[in-house]
């Protein structure tokens, strides 16, 4: 049985696709679809409740603290599938989704299985973003946002469909952590022996932020939660999670020489921010010269990824400063009493 689990809030404009693309499988297993709605207020629910008319096998569970860990949490307890799907609100599954994620844990050793995410964009905004999130001077290479030509084992990936075993082994979501959940477990995973692996066969699509307001509130709330996931498993999955803060201090730095005159620093920090943003740019340009629009704006978008994440990350290094001895698992959401009565062979 596959049980896929969407924690969600406010997903009126996505929720129908995401569902019908969930419904749309083709697997010939049974599966369930658990919808943790973060009380909605914009049409959402309403939308889940139709769908639940039409298929008994969904079931929409109330999520009072409205963010992704609990809901995801709550879903987990009452999960009866032996293999668990993350499926975020605002993605739609590609064709045969599920089966090649089953298909995938047959001839790798891995517990955690997923593969690259389309980014789909609306408008100008919304299209520079989709191309500063799949490019390696917008987001450091992070595997599953490239394109895969063979399959690779990775440190995190989205939407990943886990054996049924590891979260009984590990527990569930950190509800500690408002971003970064996934991340979070899948570090955890990797510290206790799991592998993930990013399959070309396995595909989404995903719709990201429309607003330059929306991508810097939610980059920056990544960085101030990197900390917390850093302090948790007392370690750091990949080293591109420091550039950005690298690049904050970086500025600052060059802004105190630049009080006393000095302003060579700043120059040089300058010419190679600028060199690295022009020469992506260009790469850009190359693969998709329709979008010279979206283009001209990436230097905005790449400095808003940038500059967020990074002061995310240090206000993450004040606020988080007495807490790296503080290592202590919250799911106090995930009823593992009742997850294990629910397993089934």
């Amino acid at each position: 049985m596959i049980s896929y689990i969407l924690p969600i809030r406010n997903e009126f404009g996505f929720i129908e696709k995401t569902l019908q693309s969930i419904l749309s499988q083709n697997n010939g297993k049974d599966f369930e679809i658990l919808v943790a709605d973060g009380m909605s207020d914009d049409g959402t629910r309403e939308i889940v409740k139709e769908f639940q008319k039409r298929n008994s096998y969904i079931i929409l569970i109330n999520n009072l603290e409205k963010i992704v860990s609990t809901g995801f949490n709550r879903a987990l307890s009452i999960a009866k599938g032996n293999v668990i799907i993350r499926v975020d609100g605002h993605s739609i599954l590609g064709n045969n989704f599920t089966q090649h994620c089953l298909n995938a844990f047959e001839k790798v050793d891995a517990v955690c299985v997923g593969g690259a995410t389309e980014h789909v964009a609306f408008g100008f905004i919304g299209s520079s973003i989709k191309i500063a999130q799949s490019s390696i001077f917008g987001v450091g290479g992070v595997a599953f946002r490239q394109g895969l030509i063979g399959g690779e084992f990775v440190d995190t990936l989205a939407f990943g469909a886990y054996k049924r075993e590891v979260l009984e082994e590990l527990g569930g979501y950190d509800e500690e952590l408002v971003r970064n959940q996934d991340d979070e477990f899948n570090f955890r995973l990797i510290q206790n022996g799991g592998k993930i692996w990013l399959d070309p066969s396995i595909n989404s699509k995903y719709f990201p932020r429309t607003s330059f307001v929306k991508l810097f509130k939610q980059y920056f709330q990544y960085g101030f939660y990197k900390i917390r996931v850093m302090q948790k498993r007392r370690g750091i999955a990949s080293l591109r999670h420091l550039v950005p803060a690298l690049f904050i201090i970086a500025i600052i730095t060059v802004l105190i020489y630049s009080l006393y005159g000095i302003t060579i620093p700043a120059i040089l920090l300058g010419a190679s921010y600028a060199a690295l943003m022009i020469i992506s740019i260009f790469i850009e340009l190359l693969k998709s010269p329709k979008n010279i629009l979206s283009i001209f704006l990436l230097p905005i978008t790449f400095f808003i990824l940038h500059f967020s994440y990074g002061i995310g990350f240090l206000s993450g290094m004040i606020y988080f400063f007495n807490k790296w001895n503080d290592t202590n698992l919250i799911d106090s959401h995930f009823n593992r009493d009742t997850f294990n009565e629910n397993t089934l062979s």
